[in-house]
Order: C-alpha cells, then structure tokens, then sequence
C-alpha cells in the first residue's frame, strides 16, 4: 500500500501486481474486516515520512548547486 501512495505522489506509473499478494490481504480481511484500515493508515504515515525526507533532498540539491 506504501509504494502506491508513494508512486502516485511521485507521478510514477506501477506497473507490477502481484497475485500472491493479494490473495494474502484477502486472507487478512477474512480474519479482520478493519486491518485495511490500520494498514493504510500505516502506509500512508509512512510514505508521508518518506516523501519529506525526499523533498529535504530536493531543498539541499538546489541550495548546494
């Protein structure tokens, strides 16, 4: 969930789906109806973390060049 909340923040198309992933979060949900919901709260924390890391980069490239 992390590298599509990633990819569409950054403007790069997925292009790979797995099938045995999937199937793993069905197997979840069937157990768990909300961990989708805790799962894309956590992934979404966590590419916000990373996407302001990489903007700090971006700021630092521009102010070194």
């Amino acid at each position: 969930m992390g590298s599509a909340f990633l990819c569409a923040a950054l403007g790069i198309v997925p292009t790979v789906r797995h099938a045995d992933y999937l199937a793993s979060w069905l197997d979840v949900l069937r157990e768990d109806n909300r961990a989708i919901f805790r799962a894309a709260s956590q992934a979404s924390k966590a590419a916000d973390w990373l996407l302001a890391r990489y903007a700090e980069t971006q700021d630092e490239g521009r102010e070194a060049a």
